[in-house]
């Protein structure tokens, strides 16, 4: 058709998309899935939308201006897909490259979510036009439904008017999540082999490029939630076959979890420590969360009651202040309670009592460092620098302890006590949600162990290494274990004094409080379920938002019944979908 009115050319426009329209990759991204039936293997005749332009799929033999019809998707989501606080049982494959729920969407120029009535995920909603013949090698639109899956492709598809010169060919999976998931979750994926155009002529576009680009992502239908790739309606849409927002995936891949009716893992970066602004101590720890397709840092923790343990709990900038933290006879010192020391009695050699009560280096007992510092040989340093922990222990306020200790993860959550791990001291999901690596088997506590190790039991103050016991006090050549005053003894530091491993309390001023034979009685504090998140100079250690409820598996970020991942945009009034007239199309 010819779109009311002519269509102008812009000098303007034609210099500002001459650079992308030189640069458009063409058929070089990630394969798309096929062997499902048809010519092509994209799908059975009776499967595969009619040559048209802004239709939808209209049943087998469909033609012209047909009248949509809902897909059944129970074949493969028996229970239905859950998808923003409604359960779906149908929907419909629309020609311009998405698939609604409520009913077909005709609409070609993709408007910004969110949109008013239209829940709708979106690989490319862009002005396809399928009039332009070639079938089935160019111009077909086919869906596969099997138990588990729903595979549709958008295979070499041209835009609007019936413009082969550029082509798309891309695919959306919805699948049911191979881990441990509640009734009505799923996975999508979105992959693109071919992306050569960005635009419709009715749409303000030029020879596929120009005026209003595509949109790519997921629409709740309520002028609320949603999740758009941040190129979306932008020239750069293009990139998504030369980008990918999975750890290590091929160019074009993109993966999407939706958890609880939402969008999960929607964007990357998700899951790390910040820092928010304006907060200090405790309540400056934040864990990047989603928001839309970016990432926002979200503030883990509220003011508490100060405690010993190292942290600025009550958010006031000084960590442990106060005289009244500890038992009588106690001080606190570098997170813990510890016995007082007496000045007859003396300190080890180099260290002197102080007026606290604490042996310090003697360098060190007119010198006052900052927060998030200590004395060392007279000098301020990072509360870590030059400390080095045993096996399976990090430093953490000047100490060497086990991040996991005293930590309570949510649901099927487990805290991670691998020190190879980059999620070392993380609560990560349970392997009866995320299976095991090679090598590893999943044990009944939703930790996975080596292979060699399972059933291998090593005494106190070892671990098993490739089926072997290893002393946790040996780590590295000539590695100096523990912060001074202190030595590595059954896999722990302790005061150097200290030589009983079954001592109720180390004695000596720099001595730690143990229970259980040796184990160190000094992780994080709990409260209400959640772990004591703090600790700001942790690297490594991810806080997390508010817990879900039942079996919902995760990475990176939290979810909740209505994720924080999702873009919580109000825009009022959202203009009415327009609707052009197309007399001739």
């Amino acid at each position: 058709m010819n779109a009311p009115g002519r269509l102008l050319r812009p000098l303007a426009s034609v210099c500002a998309f001459a650079a992308v329209l030189a640069a458009a990759p063409e058929a070089s991204a990630i394969p798309l899935l096929n062997g499902f039936g048809g010519p092509t293997g994209y799908g059975t005749a009776d499967h595969c939308v009619h040559p048209n332009d802004d239709g939808s799929y209209a049943g087998p033999g469909a033609t012209g201006f047909a009248t949509p019809v809902p897909i059944d998707l129970t074949p493969a989501f028996p229970m239905g897909l859950r998808f923003y606080g409604n359960t779906y049982r149908t929907f419909f494959l629309n020609t311009n490259g998405n698939i609604t729920f409520n009913a077909a969407l005709p609409t070609f120029t993709p408007q910004p979510f969110p949109v008013s009535m239209q829940p709708m995920i979106a690989p490319w909603w862009g002005d396809v036009d399928t009039r332009g013949g070639g079938q089935p090698s160019t111009n077909s639109i086919c869906f596969n439904i099997e138990p588990n899956r729903i595979v549709i492709t958008w295979h070499n598809v041209g835009y609007f008017s019936s413009h082969n010169d550029h082509l798309n060919d891309f695919q959306m999976i919805l699948s049911t999540s191979g881990t441990c998931v509640s009734s009505g979750d799923f996975d999508v994926e979105f992959r693109y082999n071919r992306c050569e155009w960005i635009t419709g002529d009715a749409s303000g576009g030029t020879g596929g490029f120009g005026g209003t680009p595509a949109q790519v992502g997921f629409d709740a239908g309520d002028r609320t939630h949603f999740v758009a790739l941040p190129n979306s309606r932008m020239p750069t849409i293009i990139n998504v076959c030369t980008t990918t927002n999975v750890s290590g995936g091929a160019p074009g891949l993109f993966r999407f979890q939706i958890r609880g009716g939402g969008v999960a893992g929607g964007c990357t970066g998700a899951g790390q420590p910040c820092t928010v602004t304006g907060q200090m101590g405790a309540c400056a720890d934040g864990v990047t969360i989603c928001s839309g397709m970016s990432t926002t840092c979200s503030q883990v923790n509220q003011p508490r009651a100060r405690a010993c343990n190292g942290f600025d709990n009550d958010c006031d900038g000084m960590v442990d202040d106060g005289n009244d933290l500890c038992p009588t006879n106690q001080v606190c010192d570098r997170g813990q309670c510890v016995d007082r020391c007496q000045p007859e009695l003396g300190c080890l050699s180099g260290r002197t009592c102080s007026d606290r009560g604490t042996c310090v280096e003697t360098s060190c007992l007119n010198v006052t460092c900052p927060s998030g510092q200590r004395c060392a040989g007279g000098h301020c340093v990072g509360v870590c620098d030059g400390v080095s922990c045993p096996w399976a222990q990090l430093c953490r306020a000047g100490r060497c302890v086990n991040p996991c200790d005293g930590v309570v993860c949510d649901g099927r959550d487990v805290c991670d006590g691998d020190p190879t791990s980059m999620t070392f001291g993380q609560c990560v999901p349970g392997c009866q949600c995320v299976p095991c690596t090679a090598g590893h088997s999943c044990q009944p506590d939703g930790h996975c162990t080596e292979d060699a190790c399972t059933g291998v039991t090593c005494p106190t103050g070892q671990h098993c290494l490739n089926g072997s016991c290893a002393d946790s006090c040996m780590v590295g050549p000539d590695m100096h274990l523990c912060p001074a005053g202190e030595m590595c003894q059954l896999g722990e530091c302790v005061g150097a004094t200290a030589v009983t491993p079954d001592a109720g309390t180390r004695s000596d001023a720099g001595s730690t409080t143990t229970t259980d034979a040796g184990r160190r009685d000094a992780g994080p504090t709990v409260d209400a379920g959640r772990r004591d998140a703090g600790a700001t100079s942790d690297r490594g250690v991810v806080y997390w938002a508010p817990a879900t409820t039942g079996c919902a598996c995760h990475v990176g970020t939290r979810e909740t019944p209505r994720p924080r991942a999702l873009g919580l945009i109000a825009l009022g009034a959202v203009a009415t979908l327009l609707r052009r007239r197309r007399s001739t199309r």
